[in-house]
């Protein structure tokens, strides 16, 4: 049986590619953003298009009764859509900050609760919530943005252990420095809030290590979407996939090292 799968934010980076290979791999997909005039070519492609913003609840319940109309199923959920909200704690102002949390906690949880009894009905699926390497380890001006990741990790964590039961699998994906237009996103947002100010001269010097570290070889979208596949695929699989490799060497040396070492290394990184 064609196994059928629903990505938010489709439109643009890992979404897009996630959609692109699952669809080449035989899977139905339907796919959902809020721009959905940018997903016309997954929709030459065979993906359904779904017009989906994750913090409208007329929106995420539209787009849920769309797949599930008459007995249809879903099999997978691969809760995407996100961005980042960055500028210093201080001067992010708090109506971003809960917006930050709507996108990218509650829109996620919200679906998920729409789509589990359906899931469970049927015996069975898999949600993958894209999480980040922003969830392990914390850097400055990026404080509501890994907050929100550090929130994913634990829900996903908790709705893991309490769905297995009824033969659904959750599974975290932890992307570290990806090439996207979520960079370009978070700059624009920095220099918004704290490109002017008491934060202003580490707002430059993070902003050139932003670039500089997307210039020197971050990969494309295509390696998270390879590794979703590969989750789908496995019949056991593992709860969360840091990628790229680099990422999982990040984590690595966040257990590894005690955090006043880790702040310092970040503070110097810092002063050029």
């Amino acid at each position: 049986m064609t196994r059928t799968a629903l990505i938010t934010g489709a439109s643009a980076g890992i979404g897009r590619a996630a959609a692109e290979l699952l669809l080449k791999n035989g899977y139905t997909v339907y796919a959902g953003a809020r721009r959905v005039g940018k997903m016309k070519d997954l929709e030459a492609l065979g993906a359904r298009i779904l017009a989906l913003d994750v913090t409208e609840e007329a929106s995420v319940q539209s787009a849920a009764d769309e797949v599930f109309k008459n007995g249809g199923r879903l099999d997978i959920l691969i809760n995407n859509a996100g961005y980042g909200a960055h500028g210093a704690v201080e001067d992010v102002p708090m109506a971003e900050a809960r917006r930050q949390f709507e996108v990218n906690v509650f829109g996620l949880a919200r679906l998920t609760q729409l789509v589990l009894p359906h899931m469970r009905a049927a015996g069975g699926g898999t949600i993958i919530n894209i999480s980040s390497i922003a969830g392990k380890i914390t850097m400055p001006a990026g404080g509501w943005y890994h907050a929100s990741k550090h929130a994913v990790e634990a829900y996903s964590d908790a709705l893991r252990l309490e769905v297995a039961q009824f033969g659904i699998k959750v599974v975290l994906i932890e992307p570290g420095p990806i090439k996207t237009e979520w960079d370009n996103t978070a700059l624009v947002n920095l220099e918004k809030y704290s490109g002017a100010g008491a934060y202003a001269p580490m707002v430059r010097r993070l902003t050139e290590k932003f670039r500089a570290g997307y210039r020197e070889g971050a990969p494309g979208p295509e390696v998270v979407a390879e590794v979703i596949l590969k989750a789908l695929r496995a019949n056991s699989p593992a709860a969360r996939y840091p990628v790229p490799f680099s990422a999982s060497g990040i984590i690595f040396l966040k257990r590894l090292l005690p955090d006043f070492v880790l702040d310092w290394a970040i503070l110097r990184m810092l002063k050029g």
